[in-house]
């Protein structure tokens, strides 16, 4: 473990909602944690820029995730150029800042996508909080369960997804509580010395171990 702590990002897909989206940052707030918020392009309005707003003067970090959330290993070159660059002018519109890291929508990805996307890319191990029939137990013992130092956790801030909101309540203070710190991307890499790649194409789930494409 770097420098003989232990952390983990937990990171948010497909937000901001105006309901889901603020309950999050008020859990993570509470305890002092940082997440990274993989925003979808489409939902960046003047109704949810107080959101992006908040999670960037908090110390959170913003990623993209595209702008239509589409497979876009179905797109041309000119698609996702256009899928990337839309979704960080609007997130720079309101942070003053671009983004670092790339998820793809479904995780769905190829050559075409290196090529064209100079970001990292990152998945995660995610506990399926996406689909509204996994409990809020299982969504807990999923993460708490894989929690290693280094580890990249993939969870949803999206529309209606309240089990994720209530698991978060003690998610956050389990993974406390066994001495992980919770910090952004930047800062997991950061901490255990690691750059991340956007050179090659690698899709990152923890900071130590990659899938090559």
């Amino acid at each position: 473990m770097a420098d003989g702590k232990k952390y983990i990002a937990l990171t948010f897909d497909d937000g901001p909602d105006e309901v889901i989206t603020p309950k999050v940052l008020d859990i993570l707030d509470r305890y002092g944690a940082k997440g990274t918020f993989f925003l979808i392009g489409d939902n960046i309005s003047e109704r949810t820029a107080h959101l992006i707003r908040r999670e960037h003067e908090t110390g959170h970090e913003i990623a993209n995730h595209s702008r239509t959330h589409s497979d876009m290993t179905k797109f041309t070159r000119e698609q996702t150029e256009e899928e990337i660059s839309t979704t960080d002018s609007r997130i720079r519109a309101v942070t003053g800042q671009g983004t670092r890291f790339f998820r793809p929508p479904y995780i769905a990805y190829n050559e075409l996508m290196f090529d064209t996307i100079d970001k990292a890319f990152i998945c995660g191990i995610g506990c399926d909080d996406w689909d509204s029939s996994v409990s809020v137990d299982k969504r807990v013992e999923t993460v708490l369960g894989a929690a290693e130092d280094g580890v990249i956790i993939l969870l949803h801030d999206q529309q209606n997804n309240h089990k994720t909101v209530e698991a978060l309540e003690r998610i956050v203070p389990g993974l406390i509580g066994r001495g992980f710190e919770l910090v952004t991307l930047s800062e997991l890499f950061a901490r255990h010395g690691k750059e991340p790649r956007s050179d090659l194409p690698i899709i990152y789930s923890d900071v130590f171990k990659t899938e090559l494409f």
